[in-house]
């Protein structure tokens, strides 16, 4: 059972981002919680994650920080408190463009999938907050064996830093890719506790068919059948696994589907409908509305687009009492 690649197919219906930031003048930047996914890959320089509850984590070049589903959280040239950073600014979509040269103490490169409509998909909410690995292998007691890693990192830095032909292909594949490997790297290190049980064959047996066949109309009887348990059994276990019952598990499941179909193809709501195991389009479309806050119409309207730049934050001018605010 291939959760990861389950994971990244759900994230895909949001609005890809990626940037290289620049704190500049010393300062950090404090991200709010947001509906989504994403990652921070420090590049240069030396820096600190601060969170809510926790304490502050150093970070070198080659760390990554995962943030799961959209956890607040900092990233300081100092350990601090995370209120007495300045928030991240909101900044429009603009085209690639080198880096602005300035003072900074770190330097690193943002990637993010938001979901406008929609919760963020249940294996990576069962994952902790904020995960951090790292790509540094000069450390001892690192091995060197995530080159793949940082010849992605090398290609994502330079996706973001110019603005060359086939970007906006390039940068979702780079996004979906550094997932994965953070993703695999954080369970070849034994940290996936969090992570539902996939090596539990009766509940990985569900999930298959689930995955292979939504259009069928399961019940939890028929799922319980295939995962060779009483019902009973296979209620209490998969909800334990899994984070949710059956059926629910089963709903996101094909809405998530039916949200890529309606992403990704130009079939007729009637056509998703069906594939996805609803028997109208009308019946479809109820229960879309009432997951993502959306009719399947309005979702497929709306804009799918990634951001790219490459952006040097500056602090406000003195007496301003502004945010800093993203430069062009």
């Amino acid at each position: 059972m291939d959760l990861v690649s389950d994971v990244i197919r759900s994230v895909r219906v949001g609005r890809v981002g990626a940037r290289l930031i620049r704190p500049s003048n010393s300062q950090g930047l404090r991200f709010p919680t947001f509906a989504g996914s994403g990652f921070h890959i420090i590049v240069e320089g030396t820096c600190w994650l601060v969170t809510e509850d926790k304490d502050p984590v150093a970070l070198m070049p080659g760390d990554v920080v995962l943030t799961s589903s959209g956890a607040a959280h900092g990233l300081s040239h100092a350990p601090c408190a995370i209120d007495d950073l300045p928030p991240f600014p909101a900044a429009s979509p603009a085209p690639p463009i080198p880096p602005t040269q300035g003072p900074s103490d770190f330097a690193f490169l943002c990637g993010t999938y938001q979901l406008a409509h929609g919760r963020t998909p249940q294996y990576l909410r069962a994952l902790p907050d904020l995960i951090v690995v790292s790509t540094d292998h000069g450390r001892p007691g690192r091995p060197g064996q995530h080159a793949e890693m940082r010849s992605l990192i090398g290609l994502l830095r330079a996706e973001v830093s110019g603005s060359r032909m086939g970007t906006g292909a390039a940068l979702p594949a780079l996004i979906d890719l550094v997932l994965v490997h953070v993703l695999r790297q954080w369970h070849e290190q034994g940290d996936a506790g969090g992570w539902p049980r996939t090596d539990d064959p009766a509940i990985a047996s569900a999930l298959r068919a689930i995955h292979d066949n939504p259009r069928r109309q399961w019940t939890v009887d028929l799922l319980s059948d295939a995962a060779g348990m009483t019902r009973a059994v296979f209620t209490r276990r998969f909800a334990t696994t899994v984070g949710q019952p059956p059926m629910s598990y089963l709903i996101g499941w094909r809405l998530g589907l039916g949200a890529r179909l309606l992403r990704e193809t130009d079939a007729t709501l009637a056509a998703i409908a069906r594939e996805v195991g609803y028997s109208t389009e009308f019946a479809f479309s109820g229960a879309f509305r009432r997951e993502y806050g959306v009719s399947p119409t309005g979702f497929r309207r709306s804009p799918a687009a990634f951001r790219t730049g490459a952006d040097t934050f500056r602090e406000p001018a003195e007496g301003d009492g502004r945010a800093p605010r993203a430069r062009a």
